[in-house]
This record gives C-alpha cells, sequence and structure tokens, in this order.
C-alpha cells in the first residue's frame, strides 16, 4: 500500500481547531478556521514523509501563511519512488500540484515538456552558493531552487569496530583490509540496498577526478554529445561494487531486496555490521531508533589515496507552469527559500546548506563529513549538465550487479539506454 499523508493547514485567523489522528499510515492535521473571502488556495506535493520531516515543513507552511494571510497552503506527500510516478501522472492529466519537489531526472522530463516555471526572478537566489547557482542556472533560466545539500556515506558502528581493535577506514586498502578480517568471522561487513549504495559510490570513484581537475563542464558535454560513454567514467567504480560482491562484503541476495533509509537502517541498529553505505540524512533517525553503539558517518573511504563525499542538490522545488496560482507559488517558494527555514530545514535532515556562509547540520554523527564537504572533495551526484538521467540508469546498473549479471555486461546495457535517452532529447 503506498503510504500517503496529507497536511492541510490553513492559518487565517488567531483561533484555530486542530484534528489530530494519530499514528496511523494515512493520517492529517487540519487547521478549521473561519473562512475568508479572496483567499488563495495552492498545493504542494512532495516525497518528504517521514513525521520528523513534516513538521518542520509544517512549521514553514505555518510561518508563511501567518506572512500571507491571503494563501492557503495544504501538502500532500507520497513517500518513495512511488512519489515521482504518481507526479508524472498529475502532470500528464493535466492537475499538477502549484508546487512540488523534483530530482534531476524529473527536471529533465518536465522542463522538456514546458512544465516548468522560470524561478530567475526571486530574490532568494542570490543568496545561494556560486556551485548550487551553476546547478541551478540553464540557459539564463531556472526551474528548481534546492533546500538542501544532501551527502551520502559509510555508517558506521564504532563499538563494532573497537571489538577487533580496528579504526574507521580513510581509503580503500584500509576498508579492504577491515571487511576481510569481518568475512573471517563469517560476519557480512558491509549492509548495502538497491537503490542509492553501489551507485553512489561508482559516481564518486568514477567522476572524483574529472571534479578536482575540474573538468565536469567538459566531460559532461563529451557525455551528452555521445563523444564519451557513461561506462568510460563509471566502470571503475562498479568494478569495486562488483569486487565487495564477490568477496562476500555486501550480501547481493539481500541487498536487492533491502529499501534505502528504512530496510537498511533497520538492519544496521540489530549491531550486528559494522558499515552500511546509505544517505547520511538518516543519521537522525537511525540516532532516535536507540542502537546500543556509537556510530557516525564518515566520507566513502573509496579512493586509494583518501576519501570522497558524494552530493546532490537536494529537496528541490519546482512551480508548475501551468499552475492558476502562479505568483501565490512563487511568493511560497521564495519565503520556503529564506535563510531561516533553509537552515531548519537541512539541519532537520542531517544536510548541508546550499547558501552563502550556510551551515552544516549540527547532527553530530555526521561532522565528519564536514571537512571533506569543505575542502571541495566532493561529487555530485546528479550534476545538471549531464542531460542524461544518470540517477535511473546507475539504479538500474546498481540492481543488475546485485541480481548476479557481469560487469561487462551491466556496463554495455547502461550505454545502450543512455544511447536511447541521448535519442530523445
Amino acid at each position: 500500500m503506498n503510504k500517503v499523508r496529507k497536511k492541510q493547514l490553513c492559518s487565517l485567523a488567531a483561533a484555530s481547531i486542530f484534528l489530530l489522528t494519530g499514528c496511523s499510515e494515512k493520517g492529517s492535521v487540519v487547521n478549521y478556521e473561519e473562512t475568508k473571502e479572496d483567499v488563495t488556495s495552492i498545493t504542494f506535493f512532495g516525497n518528504k514523509y517521514e513525521p520528523e520531516n513534516v513538521t518542520v515543513i509544517e512549521e514553514i507552511i505555518s510561518g508563511f501563511m501567518r506572512e500571507n494571510p491571503d494563501i492557503r497552503v495544504s501538502y500532500e506527500s507520497l513517500k518513495g519512488n512511488d512519489y515521482y510516478t504518481a507526479l508524472e501522472k498529475r502532470m500528464e492529466a493535466g492537475k499538477g500540484d502549484d508546487v512540488f519537489m523534483v530530482n534531476h531526472d524529473a527536471v529533465l522530463e518536465l522542463k522538456a515538456k514546458g512544465q516548468l516555471a522560470d524561478l530567475s526572478d526571486l530574490s532568494t537566489i542570490e543568496e545561494y552558493t556560486d556551485q548550487m547557482v551553476d546547478q541551478m542556472m540553464d540557459n539564463g533560466e531556472i526551474y528548481w531552487m534546492p533546500t538542501t545539500v544532501s551527502s551520502f556515506g559509510l555508517y558506521c558502528n564504532l563499538d563494532l569496530l573497537r571489538e577487533y581493535d580496528l579504526e574507521v577506514p580513510e581509503n580503500l586498502g584500509e576498508w579492504k583490509e577491515i571487511c576481510e578480517i569481518f568475512v573471517k568471522q563469517e560476519i557480512t561487513p558491509v549492509i548495502a540496498n538497491n537503490d542509492i549504495s553501489l551507485k553512489t559510490l561508482a559516481i564518486g570513484e568514477g567522476f572524483f577526478y574529472t571534479y578536482q581537475e575540474g573538468r565536469q563542464k567538459e566531460v559532461m558535454e563529451r557525455l551528452n554529445s555521445g563523444e564519451d560513454r557513461l561506462s568510460d567514467y563509471l566502470t571503475s567504480g562498479f568494478s569495486v561494487a562488483e569486487e565487495f560482491i564477490s568477496k562476500g562484503y555486501i550480501d547481493a541476495g539481500k541487498a536487492v531486496d533491502t529499501k534505502k533509509t528504512s530496510d537498511d537502517l533497520e538492519e544496521f541498529v540489530k549491531g550486528e555490521c559494522p558499515f552500511m553505505l546509505t544517505g547520511a540524512w538518516a543519521a537522525g533517525r537511525v540516532h532516535n531508533m536507540e542502537p546500543d553503539f556509537d556510530f557516525e558517518v564518515v566520507p566513502y573511504p573509496v579512493l586509494e589515496d583518501g576519501s570522497l563525499l558524494v552530493i546532490n542538490p537536494d529537496v528541490r522545488l519546482s512551480v508548475n507552469a501551468q499552475s492558476e496560482h502562479t505568483e501565490a507559488a512563487m511568493r511560497f517558494l521564495e519565503y520556503f527559500t529564506q535563510e531561516e527555514n533553509i537552515r531548519k530545514l537541512a539541519d532537520q535532515q542531517s544536510s548541508f546548506s546550499p547558501l552563502k556562509g550556510g551551515t552544516p547540520s549540527s547532527v553530530e554523527e555526521i561532522q565528519p563529513l564536514v571537512p571533506c564537504y569543505q575542502e571541495g572533495r566532493d561529487v555530485i551526484g546528479t550534476d545538471s549538465l549531464l542531460y542524461l538521467p544518470v540517477w535511473e540508469l546507475t539504479a538500474e546498473a546498481s540492481m543488475s550487479l546485485l541480481s548476479g549479471e557481469k560487469l561487462e555486461v551491466v556496463m554495455d546495457q547502461m550505454d545502450k539506454e543512455a544511447e536511447l535517452e541521448r535519442g530523445a532529447l
């Protein structure tokens, strides 16, 4: 069953009555108040479903409506990949929401159909870092704005490592040595999921030196044109993933059915495995699950000479170009992307701020990621300069690898799919 949570918040007067429905799969918080004439109602659709995420979004919505009593905002969310299926269907049917969350691949599709409004006149854009503006800018127009910079990291069970007199790995050689020790103890070292674990490792390892040398624009143009193939850059990273599978560092049979930042978290908090590859934004959630061990999230130790961080401009917001309430939607997005609101969301999401001078999340367990981010040892997982749906293509490659396909076959199939996507550009 799809997990749907609807949040309808109406703030039009001082007095209010709230109806609380408890902790079922479906729930709503409805604020009933006096109806007022000339009120514009807009809808906001997103994939942030977890209660702690929705609480922050509710606070931002409530703050906006206090300052803008002529606009009423309702938020609805759908969990996981089902969200993007629903978003596509709504947009195709002409029933798209006024404001919605997007990712790299969704932007490519919706922009091609003329369904995204230009946001380049919003005043908050000037507060974004140059790196984020470069990602957002598309031939002088902007179709989405990030509210966080998410990252992907290696979760480390510090107690289990100490039990074996081991340190947190800082490069690929050290990581393999530690994994080998646990395999000999009949312990699978690395928990992986069927979506983001292998692909972020491969993207990070494959494109790291491209970013360090400042060649990403050149490389992305070559990939867009077909002059280069994705496999030219990602085979080395996926070969690391294949090695981890073949040597038993990752249980492919289990990973193929493991959902990201849900099943993998449940497995990790059992305390039986030293490592987990997943989104750092789940660190606060893991902490709240109260594991009986200390843990921290560190950069991927996937290089021979060190570690790297894979990041993404995240919780990206767009406005429906066919909205009947574009002006109200723009006002809401401008409010949502103010510094105070971005700080709230980034902190709760265990993420970084996309704004100039923005501070990273204060969540203790992700602090080892901060130096790597500040030093620029990072790779953007879904670079907007790349016009291929890399997130989907690499997810499919990961699933094929986990399902037992040989690396050469997987890379060849990925390149064929990328070529079909180029033909549709």
